[in-house]
């Protein structure tokens, strides 16, 4: 159980903060007993996503971008110091009776124990371990890039970048009747994970080409002139990178007018265009959730870092280089 101190009528929690590039560190923060409308929550686990927090804590997001991409319940602002992280799994300790001792999932930063209102609050089903939990922001991102792509039954599909958020979409695509999935990456040993959730694998070398649709999720320029190469004829390549200031050199010569490709923008930010008129955020986080009841994605959560040690070991996690995919930050 997490250690509360408690200073009067408020008790105090801990939080990771950025707080320069390439530095964070635990901060104490006070927490008032939850009022009516909210929930207290005791943190189990809390996901590490690596392509947006990287950025966040090299101090790379551009100044146009800083409220677009404040995370739903973050403190301070951009570039420093912030409170930021969106994949919180944790125990409902006190507030509705109907939530006392749930499981919930909430987009909050890394913390170990915190009040928020409780529409923020989404029930993780029972069939689904908390630890695993932790993939429903990136399964919401992998869910809205397969809509906004048009994949369909049977269509050749590459999946350019294989971490979290690649195995995920390349996991979604895998489903559908009848489709050719490969994940491509610079690293020969993703091939295990590719095959964990039912895709090929193949060195971009090796990558094979006329895909009527490529994801791309590297956040390189190699990685997106490597979707773009490997699309057919009027396919669509699908970017799903966020490259903060970082300018990036995309070959659009050679084949890519003749090939008439289509390139696009797929961001979680909003719900996909052909199901927004019908689908919420809560609906497709939701759904989201529900598509992790497979015991396979285990696997993409397998490494984890405890909360104490968080203030060190989480750059060097994100640290330009850094091997292997973004471990879960634990909090027992």
């Amino acid at each position: 159980m997490t250690e509360r101190r408690s200073t009067g009528r408020k008790q105090v929690a801990r939080a990771l903060w950025y707080v320069a590039p390439g530095i964070a560190e635990l901060r104490p923060q006070a927490v008032e007993a939850p009022v009516a409308g909210e929930a207290q929550v005791e943190t189990l686990y809390s996901g590490i996503s690596r392509g947006t927090e990287r950025l966040v804590l090299a101090g790379n997001v551009g100044a146009s971008e800083w409220q677009r991409m404040r995370a739903p319940l973050q403190e301070g602002n951009f570039p420093f110091p912030v409170k930021y992280g969106y994949c919180a799994v944790g125990r409902v300790t006190a507030g509705p009776e109907s939530l006392r001792g749930k499981t919930v999932f909430c987009l909050h930063p890394h913390q170990d124990w915190f009040n928020v209102p409780v529409g923020r609050l989404t029930v993780v089903p029972d069939a689904i371990p908390p630890r695993r939990a932790t993939l429903a922001a990136n399964m919401e991102t992998a869910l809205n890039a397969m809509w906004d792509s048009g994949a369909g039954p049977g269509d050749r599909i590459a999946v350019v970048g294989g971490g979290i958020v690649g195995l995920l979409v390349a996991h979604l695509a895998a489903r559908l009747p009848g489709a050719d999935v490969t994940l491509v990456d610079v690293d020969a040993n993703r091939a295990e994970l590719a095959r964990h959730v039912g895709a090929r694998f193949a060195l971009p070398a090796d990558a094979p080409d006329n895909a009527d649709v490529v994801f791309h999720t590297s956040a390189s320029a190699a990685g997106l002139n490597t979707a773009i190469a490997l699309a057919g004829e009027e396919g669509t390549v699908v970017e799903m990178s966020w490259y903060g200031e970082q300018a990036t050199a995309v070959h659009l010569g050679g084949p890519f007018h003749s090939r008439r490709l289509k390139l696009l923008s797929s961001q979680v930010g909003q719900v996909a265009a052909s199901r927004r008129v019908r689908w919420t955020y809560a609906r497709r986080l939701e759904a989201a959730l529900k598509l992790l009841e497979d015991t396979r994605l285990d696997a993409l959560v397998a490494a984890a870092i405890p909360f104490v040690e968080a203030a060190t070991r989480v750059p060097e996690v994100l640290a330009p280089g850094a091997a292997g995919i973004a471990p879960v930050i634990t909090y027992k």
